[in-house]
C-alpha cells in the first residue's frame, strides 16, 4: 500500500512538473511572437535584466519597451486567467460529479458579463473618468456579484429534495445564459458608440487590454481564489463517493458547496471583468486531465490550473499570429478549439447512455 501510494505521488509530481515545463516553454514563446518579433536571446536577456541580473546588458530599446509595457503584463494576466478558469472548471465538475459542467454552463460567466455591461452603460458618465483602480475595482465587484447571483440562482432551482439535479442544473444554466444574453442585447439600445465598441470586448473576449495597473489589482484576487480551491481536493475525492458517504467521512457537504461555488464565482467574475467571456477552458482541461491521467482531485486541481494557463497561452499565441498584424478575439479561438471537443464529449456520453 505504501509503495502504491508512493508511486501515485511520484506520478502526480511528474505530471505537474511536465505541465509546468510546457507552460514555461510556451511562456517564452509567447513573449517572442506578435506584431514585433523579439528574438529569444533578447527576450531572455531582458527578463534577466528585469530581475536584477545582467544590469549592464545592452538590448534593443524597442524590444525592451514592447516586452515590458505590452507583452509581459499580457502574458502574466493570461496565465492568471487561464489558471483561474481551469481550476474553477475542475472544481465545479468535481463538485457536481459531471464532466459537462463548466463555469459558463452554470451561469457564472453570463451573469458576470451582464453585470459588467450594465455597469458600463448605466454606471453614470463619471465612472470612466474615475481613477483606474476605482474603475476596474467597480467592474470587478460588479462581475463578482453578477456571477454569484446567477450561479446561486441556478443552484437553487436545480435542488431536488435537498440534492442537486445535474441535468436540471445544466438546462437551467443554459436558460440563464440566454437570459443574460438578452439583458446584454437590451443594453445595446441605451449604449453610445464607445460603449457599443466595448460590447465586442465582453462578448468575444480580449486580452489586448492587459496592463500593469489591471494586473496589480486582479492578481491578488485570482491567486487567492486559485490557491484556496486547491485545498478542497480531499473533500472533492470524498464527494465522488456520494454526498452521504462524504458526510459520514466528516465533510460538511453544504459548506463545501457554498465555499467552492463562491470561490469559483469570484475567480471567474474577475476573469470576465478583465478579458470578457472566454469559454471552454474550464471544460476541456479538467476533462483531459481526468481522462489522460487519473481522476484523483489531488492531481486534477493543480494540473487543471497549470493546464488552463497553458491552453489559454496557446490560444493567445494563435490569436496574435494567425491574422497578423491584426488579432482574433481570444474567445473566438477558444470556442473553435472547445466546440468540437464539447460535441465529441456529448457523443461519447450518449454512447455510454449517460445522456
Amino acid at each position: 500500500m505504501e509503495l502504491t501510494l508512493s508511486h501515485s505521488k511520484r506520478k502526480y509530481v511528474l505530471v505537474i512538473f511536465a505541465i509546468t515545463l510546457l507552460l514555461l516553454a510556451t511562456t517564452l514563446l509567447s513573449l517572442t511572437v506578435g506584431a514585433v518579433h523579439i528574438p529569444l536571446t533578447e527576450t531572455i536577456i531582458i527578463l534577466l535584466k528585469n530581475i536584477g541580473l545582467l544590469k549592464n546588458a545592452v538590448v534593443d530599446e524597442t524590444y525592451e519597451a514592447v516586452l515590458n509595457t505590452i507583452r509581459l503584463p499580457r502574458i502574466l494576466m493570461t496565465i492568471l486567467i487561464g489558471s483561474a478558469l481551469g481550476i474553477s472548471g475542475a472544481s465545479l465538475q468535481g463538485l457536481f460529479r459531471n464532466p459537462l459542467v463548466e463555469p459558463s454552463l452554470v451561469g457564472v460567466s453570463g451573469g458576470a458579463a451582464a453585470a459588467v455591461v450594465l455597469a458600463i452603460v448605466f454606471g453614470g458618465p463619471l465612472l470612466p473618468m474615475a481613477p483606474v483602480w476605482i474603475y476596474y475595482s467597480f467592474l470587478s465587484a460588479a462581475a463578482f456579484a453578477g456571477g454569484c447571483v446567477a450561479t446561486f440562482f441556478v443552484l437553487r432551482l436545480s435542488m431536488d429534495t435537498g440534492r442537486t439535479n445535474i441535468a436540471v442544473l445544466v438546462l437551467i444554466g443554459v436558460a440563464v445564459n440566454a437570459l443574460t444574453g438578452a439583458i446584454i442585447g437590451l443594453a445595446i439600445f441605451y449604449a453610445d458608440e464607445n460603449q457599443l465598441s466595448t460590447f465586442m470586448f465582453w462578448t468575444l473576449g480580449d486580452l489586448g487590454g492587459a496592463n500593469w495597473d489591471k494586473l496589480i489589482l486582479a492578481a491578488p484576487v485570482l491567486l487567492s481564489s486559485t490557491f484556496a480551491l486547491l485545498f478542497f481536493a480531499q473533500s472533492l475525492n470524498a464527494l465522488a463517493l456520494g454526498e452521504s458517504d462524504a458526510y459520514h467521512m466528516g465533510v460538511n457537504v453544504e459548506q463545501v458547496k457554498r465555499l467552492m461555488i463562491l470561490l469559483s464565482a469570484l475567480g471567474v467574475g474577475v476573469c470576465v471583468s478583465l478579458a470578457g467571456i472566454i469559454g471552454f477552458i474550464g471544460l476541456i482541461v479538467p476533462h483531459f486531465v481526468r481522462t489522460l491521467f487519473q481522476p484523483d482531485n489531488m492531481l486534477v486541481l493543480p494540473a487543471s490550473a497549470l493546464g488552463g494557463a497553458l491552453l489559454l497561452l496557446i490560444a493567445d499565441v494563435i490569436s496574435r499570429t494567425i491574422v497578423s498584424p491584426a488579432e482574433l478575439p481570444i474567445g473566438v479561438v477558444t470556442a473553435l478549439i472547445g466546440s468540437p471537443f464539447f460535441i465529441a464529449l456529448l457523443l461519447k456520453a450518449k454512447q455510454r447512455h449517460d445522456l
